[in-house]
């Protein structure tokens, strides 16, 4: 017989693990939604994480993984629940985490009886759960939350190709459960999927009602539906099933959506949804494009340009200097016995990521997190002039107090910014976003367009102006 609600909700919070209860989960910042809010305080992700692998990949040792993340000073993961995997190979991956030995795959599913699973093994059973994926989810998410580290679970993922589909456990020819044997890109939707959504959708309530007590989740539908036939129709009906799901427990968690690669407009976005992440979003229009929906805009996934660092670090800054609230770059350093960061991929690579570039990463958020960044808004009006020829700039302003600006290209030769600073003494700094190095404080009197010189930088610049005297 089925608990009342109440009484289900509070089994749920004495049989998790132990140390696992947390407060009110993630939200949105009350004050600017454009950010985030986790226990009580303000916060801006910026993160550089493993190829989602992390929990289905029994191989990978999540511990030291998500302990170098918090040394590196980064705050976000995300991670793949195991409906989709890849094959070894995929998309030119070199020790790809999402793609685990066939020994080494673990999803919420369990085995059946019956061999005959293309990954190797018995065939998946989608009726019924395997405890030891859950423990280890579960394990995954407590240990995240203690190192101050917030997850995005990815629920679901396109089948861009044949090889990916003919693996995934939702495959007619992997499961017992009669499903019918569908084109890939039918599975995401609500009325061809051969039988498959009612399974879906008790996968969505298992994997939220076994999170629930967790304050550092954030729920995203599908990573890039705008690929492999996944309908609007199927993702609004996710999110219900989500909220319909948190109707009856305790917490409420935030919803993330995947709108697009680069950027696009969003159109009758879906009421519970909270976060719009894009992909490989640089230049950072996506932001600036959906302002007015008062959400998070994220940079969720980099990639496809090159191995080097500056790609990278120049799209985290403009992303997240105009406006941006989460930044995820796809670090394929991370491997299967080298969790801590450090296996030095071919060039061949669609990304890059490496300990060098996460200090970069920690550069930023700590420059965000040195301003009161709730007040702060896009605002390129306060430039009057003097940006490098060439180059552009991204600005946040917290009105007479405080003012970050990022520059990056251009030539820098005997070049001064004109910036209007109201009246008062102000403090003028310059940040080098490779290493973290800083200028000496200029103290700079407002009240009116006040030249302020750029030093000489290589590629890019970050100047941090506050009120006030120097210290």
């Amino acid at each position: 017989m089925k608990p009342p609600p109440l009484l289900a909700a509070l089994l749920l919070l004495l049989t998790f693990s132990p140390g696992a209860q947390a407060g009110a989960p993630l939200t949105l910042h009350p004050e600017n939604p454009h950010y985030f809010q986790w226990r009580g305080r303000p916060v801006v992700i910026v993160s550089s994480g493993e190829h989602y692998g992390a929990v289905v990949n029994r191989a990978f040792d999540y511990h030291r993984y998500l302990e170098t993340l918090a040394a590196d000073g980064l705050n976000y993961t995300r991670i793949f629940t195991g409906a989709y995997v890849e094959p070894q190979g995929a998309f030119n991956i070199e020790r790809n985490t999402l793609a685990p030995a066939p020994d080494q795959f673990l999803c919420p599913w369990a085995r059946s009886a019956e061999p005959g699973n293309a990954m190797g093994g018995n065939k998946f059973d989608l009726k019924q759960w395997d405890a030891g994926y859950f423990t280890r989810l579960k394990d995954f998410v407590a240990t995240a939350s203690k190192k101050g580290v917030i997850v995005e679970v990815t629920l679901f993922c396109p089948m861009y190709e044949e090889m990916q589909w003919k693996i995934s456990p939702m495959h007619a020819a992997n499961n017992v459960n009669a499903v019918e044997a569908v084109d890939k890109h039918a599975v995401h939707t609500l009325d061809r999927s051969g039988g498959l959504l009612p399974h879906q959708e008790a996968l969505v309530r298992k994997l939220v009602t076994e999170l629930n007590p967790m304050d550092n989740v954030i729920f995203e539908i599908c990573n890039e539906p705008y690929f492999g036939g996944v309908t609007m129709d199927w993702q609004h009906h996710i999110a219900d099933v989500i909220v319909e799901t948190e109707r009856d427990l305790p917490h409420r968690h935030l919803i993330a959506q995947n709108i697009a690669n680069k950027t696009a407009k969003i159109e009758k976005p879906h009421a519970a949804v909270s976060i719009f992440n894009f992909h490989y979003a640089t230049p950072p229009d996506a932001v600036a494009e959906n302002e007015a929906l008062n959400k998070v805009i994220g940079d969720d996934e980099t990639g496809f340009n090159g191995t080097d660092d500056l790609a990278y670090r120049t799209e985290a800054w403009d992303f997240i200097l105009a406006g941006g609230g989460l930044f995820n770059h796809l670090d394929y350093s991370f491997v299967a016995g080298q969790e801590d960061g450090t296996f030095a991929y071919p060039k061949t690579q669609p990304g890059g990521g490496n300990p060098g570039f996460r200090k970069q990463m920690k550069v930023l958020r700590e420059f965000m997190t040195g301003f009161d960044f709730i007040r702060m808004k896009p605002d390129h009006s306060v430039i009057h002039g003097g940006i490098p020829e060439g180059g552009t700039a991204r600005v946040l302003v917290d009105p007479g107090k405080a003012i970050a600006l990022y520059l990056q290209g251009g030539k820098t030769a005997a070049t001064a910014l004109r910036i209007g600073l109201p009246q008062g003494p102000w403090v003028a700094e310059w940040v080098n976003p490779l290493s973290g190095a800083t200028s000496g404080k200029v103290e700079v009197q407002g009240g009116a367009v006040r030249e302020i010189k750029v030093p000489a930088y290589e590629h890019d610049i970050a100047l941090r102006i506050t009120s006030g005297r120097p210290e």
